[in-house]
């Protein structure tokens, strides 16, 4: 995923897109492997897109794609890909109707929200209508929140999804350093498995939980089954 904005590397504006994306992706059984936060300059969005669109089936933007001067991620994105940007007619036709039927005029700047490399598919906005679009596997989102949710929404329901992981979470009275070593030699000898640690401090003292995921049942079943034996052999 590239998120897209000055604003979100000067602290300005608190990122909610990403943590929502790494939550719909995990039930969709697809992998976050990578995210990228990048400023609203153009080279640095062609960069971090060039490079994650090779190395994944799948990219996610989101940031950039407004009225203003500084939206410059449809550019971007047709640098990348070596594309012309153009207006979409389908986009402009969406526009031009929701702003008449609010007796709102359909000015340059809103044209800019048209823009797209050529031969872009739509990603469809039902909350503000200016779409988002995809080329290849870069499919590109808007970076307001509830916007992004809802593109994000109907993007999902045309890419394949994958087996979805399943997840375990076993509470422990111990902090980390008490299992660590142990824990480590679980985790090292079952494949498929993926086990954490993380660390608790309540009532004047270190707890930890242990989350296990994986998208094997009888692999994670017996994983579990190790960890609760550790715990009960420590107790």
């Amino acid at each position: 995923m590239v998120a897209i904005g000055d604003e979100i590397l000067s602290g300005r504006t608190k990122d909610k897109n990403i943590g929502h994306f790494a939550e719909v992706a995990t039930l969709a059984g697809i992998d976050l492997m990578e995210v990228r936060i990048v400023p609203d300059v153009e080279a640095r969005i062609v960069e971090a897109v060039d490079a994650l669109r090779g190395r994944y089936d799948l990219v996610v933007t989101s940031g950039g794609i407004g009225p203003t001067h500084d939206d410059i991620t449809a550019d971007a994105i047709g640098v990348a890909f070596g594309l012309p940007v153009e207006e979409h007619p389908e986009a402009v036709s969406r526009l031009e109707a929701y702003y008449a039927g609010r007796d709102m005029p359909f000015t340059e700047a809103r044209r800019r929200m048209t823009r797209t490399p050529k031969g872009a598919r739509l990603i469809d906005n039902p909350v503000s209508t200016a779409p988002g679009f995809s080329v290849e596997n870069v499919h590109v989102m808007a970076g307001v929140p509830h916007v992004f949710q809802a593109m994000l929404d109907n993007l999902m329901a045309t890419i394949p999804h994958g087996r979805p992981i399943e997840s375990r979470s076993v509470p422990c009275p111990y902090g980390e350093g008490d299992i660590g070593d142990a824990l480590a030699r679980i985790a090292k000898a079952r494949d498929g498995v993926s086990i954490g640690s993380y660390p608790r401090f309540s009532e004047g003292r270190y707890t930890t939980e242990i989350v296990l995921r994986s998208r094997d049942r009888d692999k994670l079943d017996e994983a579990e089954s190790a960890v609760r034996a550790l715990l009960a052999e420590m107790g």
